[in-house]
């Protein structure tokens, strides 16, 4: 047996030679991993950068064009689109329409950029008056099965617009199935569901409700969004998903979550997606502002900790950042 002296100067001697080390590295990231969130809203030569996540911008068609240019120089060749429309209504109606702001904006990418893989967020918050994820009864609680039946209506209509993967984060339950049976019918069914399979009802969304005006009007979403404080239901709610016909899973935030995300990976073989949130975002580029930290080295090293954790798809507002360091 090797006694304990042994074992150190051993890992010690393959630490020693940097060449070595980055051989020996166990985890990885790579620009392919990255998918980078896009805001699309009305108008003409719109780029409205929010005070909350400097650099994020909410952008007018034309300007989302030149940004898929600039991000397929950089390497980036996902992204996921969130429409922010001028008018909305107690059941969110615009999402409802081939003329949406979302449709019209997906179509624009994919005749452009046909290769640009395409996700689009799937849900009615940023679409509906009260800012909450689907339609609501008579005491102000979202209508799970009437909500469901909206869904897979707007799933069907991205699809149809083009979209490569419909990601549905509306929490609702039943509604990754509502959706596959919903394309499939309708012959799309090479269209991928990325679920927000396990989203928290977190504080780390903060600055998201700012660029893409969905903070709900009254009361909040922890009546369909997860409790922080459980485990075994977190990894559950991915599982049910995953019956149900989600092609990846997530898990949203990441930051406060990385035990969830390895639980979910030792569960499923689907891939897992992370979605590192706009509250992480603005946290980090404040510390960068304040001089507090060696913001490139330690904006590596959360990416690191989210693939070692099993992390096969990031979502982040630092993708291009990320592109630029690797």
């Amino acid at each position: 047996m090797m006694n304990e002296g042994v074992v150190v100067v051993r890992l010690r001697r393959l630490r020693k030679n940097e060449n070595i080390r980055n051989m020996l590295q166990e985890s990885r990231i790579q620009i392919s991993d990255f998918v980078y969130p896009l805001f699309v809203v009305e108008g003409n030569n719109v780029k409205n950068e929010i005070k909350s996540m400097p650099d994020v911008y909410q952008m007018s068609i034309d300007n989302i064009l030149q940004e898929c240019e600039n991000l397929r120089n950089l390497g980036i060749s996902h992204i996921i689109l969130f429409g922010i429309p001028a008018i909305k209504d107690s059941i969110g109606s615009s999402a409802l329409s081939d003329k949406s702001i979302i449709s019209r904006a997906v179509r624009a990418i994919k005749e452009r950029f046909n290769d640009m893989v395409v996700s689009v967020d799937l849900c009615f918050c940023e679409y509906t008056d009260h800012g909450h994820c689907g339609i609501l009864d008579s005491n102000g609680d979202v209508n799970n099965d009437k909500t469901l039946e909206i869904l897979a209506r707007q799933a069907v209509i991205l699809a149809d617009s083009g979209a490569d993967i419909i990601a549905p984060s509306a929490m609702m339950d039943g509604q990754i199935r509502a959706i596959r049976d919903s394309l499939d019918a309708n012959k799309f069914i090479n269209t991928l569901i990325m679920s927000y399979s396990t989203k928290f009802a977190s504080a780390f969304y903060g600055p998201f409700r700012d660029v893409a005006d969905s903070a709900p009007s009254f009361g909040d979403r922890k009546t369909y969004q997860q409790n922080p404080a459980n485990r075994n239901e977190a990894i559950r709610e991915s599982l049910i998903d995953e019956d149900e016909g989600a092609d990846i899973l997530m898990v949203k935030p990441v930051l406060s979550y990385l035990d969830i995300v390895r639980d979910i990976k030792e569960n499923s073989l689907l891939p897992l997606a992370v979605y590192n949130v706009s509250g992480e975002y603005a946290m980090l580029r404040a510390a960068k502002n304040a001089g507090l930290i060696d913001y490139d080295r330690t904006l590596l090293e959360m990416m690191i900790s989210f693939k070692r954790a099993g992390a096969d798809i990031i979502i982040s507002y630092h993708a291009k950042e990320i592109a630029n360091l690797i």
